[in-house]
Formats: structure tokens, C-alpha cells, sequence
């Protein structure tokens, strides 16, 4: 299994603080966000990572990971030129994944969940894509892409809802096959002009092949000023008790 970062994207809802900084440098409690998701990575066992990242301060992000060593890992990295989209940031990685699975993660998400279990599943099963799910209060539920269940099975992700059918939401972890290549470059852009991760998610419901894990902890995404408050606290809280 290899693991992709996606770190790019412009931070438009953290200006000005990411007009001198790439969002995922910024601190969450005592060390920078993107380490969160690197660790996520690393539990579960996963060591080569690609590190998407957008053209601005991106050797900031090349000087602060550098090769790996002191996390343990390898990484490699890719610059999207321009916001095109998660499928596009994932579609990216076809190179460096060659014929392998393997696990994307938005650098902006913290969890405290240990996903080798999730993993493990994804790795023997016979599923081309698995996504995973936490359950959110209903406001926080219609900023983000939340999955229609029926019983245990998701059968289909609506993105950004003002009616949420769940409080169940697909947070920013994804597992797939290498077809997914394939599958990105049959995606029309959305009325924003981007691709949407929903739509590569609701094309694996389609067929038959996308399956869903549930988080049983926290799940926290630092994308606004507001969320970065909450996920700093929350984080020096957790630390304090520990």
C-alpha cells in the first residue's frame, strides 16, 4: 500500500494567514497540520507517501518534510499547477502509484481513529474503493459530502447538502485500486468548474464496488477560522489529559 497527501489547494477561507504560508503548515497545538495526517499514514504501516502540493510556497513544504527520514517514511512530491479538484490532486499520483492500492488523505484532516484496521479490510477485500465515515452534528453535516445510507450500505454521497439525508459524512480518506485513473479522466467538472470527489465516489456506487468503514473517534478538519480554533483547542485539551 502506498499513501498520497493532498496539500495543495489556495486556503482562500484562512487568508491572510495562508497568503505568506501553505495552509498545511499552519500549527495545530504543537506541530504543523500536515504532520497529522503523515502519522495517520505511518500507523498504519504505510511508508511511501506522495505529497501533493499547489505552486505557492510549495518549497516551504519541500524544506520543512524533506525526505522522510526523520518521520520514517519516504516521501515523494507532485505540484498541481493549478485547483482542479480532489480527482484531479489524486490523478496525479498514477506514476508513483504504478499498480498498487493505496490511501489518499486530505492534509487538512486530524484523526485520532487508527485506520491500519480499515486497511487491512480495503487489502483483502475485493472492493475497488473504500471511504470513511464519521457522523457530525446536522450543521456541520451540510459543509461537506455526506453519504445516503440505506441500513449499513452507502448508496449514494451528496456534497454539500442543505437538507443532510444523514449526519454521516465521508471525511477526506480514500482507498482505491489503480483503475481510478481511469475512472478520473471519465469526470465532467462541476458548476465550479472542478471535479468532484462525490461524483468519483457515487461512479463506485454505481458499479457495485465502493464500500464504507465508520470512525469511532474524533474526526476534525481545519479549512476555516473557526474550525482552526475549535481543532487547536481540542487538540491541547486531548494533550493535557494524556
Amino acid at each position: 500500500m502506498k499513501g498520497i497527501i493532498l496539500a495543495g489547494g489556495r486556503g482562500s477561507r484562512l487568508k491572510p494567514l495562508t497568503s505568506v504560508l501553505n495552509k498545511h503548515l499552519l500549527p495545530i497545538y504543537d506541530k504543523p497540520m500536515i504532520y497529522y495526517p503523515i502519522e495517520t499514514l505511518r500507523r498504519a504501516g504505510i511508508k511511501d507517501i506522495l505529497v501533493i502540493t499547489g505552486t505557492e510556497h510549495a518549497g516551504d513544504v519541500f524544506a520543512l518534510l524533506g525526505s522522510g527520514k526523520d518521520f520514517g517514511v519516504n516521501f515523494t512530491f507532485r505540484v498541481q499547477d493549478e485547483a482542479g479538484g480532489l480527482p484531479q490532486a489524486i490523478g496525479l499520483a498514477k506514476e508513483f502509484v504504478e499498480n498498487d492500492r493505496f490511501v489518499s488523505i486530505n492534509g487538512d484532516n486530524i484523526l485520532f481513529d487508527d485506520i491500519t484496521p480499515f486497511v487491512k479490510a480495503f487489502e483483502k477485500g475485493k472492493e475497488k474503493a473504500r471511504i470513511l465515515l464519521f457522523e457530525t452534528t446536522r450543521e456541520e453535516a451540510t459543509k461537506a459530502g455526506v453519504a445516503v445510507l440505506e441500513g449499513e450500505k452507502v448508496v449514494k454521497v451528496v456534497e454539500k447538502p442543505k437538507d443532510p439525508p444523514t449526519n454521516w459524512v465521508v471525511v477526506g480518506v480514500y482507498m482505491y485500486t489503480p483503475q481510478v485513473f481511469d475512472v478520473i479522466k471519465t469526470l465532467k467538472p462541476s458548476a465550479r468548474g472542478e471535479l468532484e470527489i462525490a461524483d468519483l465516489h457515487n461512479y463506485y456506487i454505481k458499479v457495485g464496488s465502493l464500500a464504507a468503514s465508520r470512525l469511532t473517534k474524533e474526526w476534525l478538519d481545519a479549512g476555516s477560522f473557526d474550525e482552526l480554533l475549535r481543532v487547536n483547542r481540542f487538540v491541547g485539551e486531548r494533550n493535557a489529559r494524556q
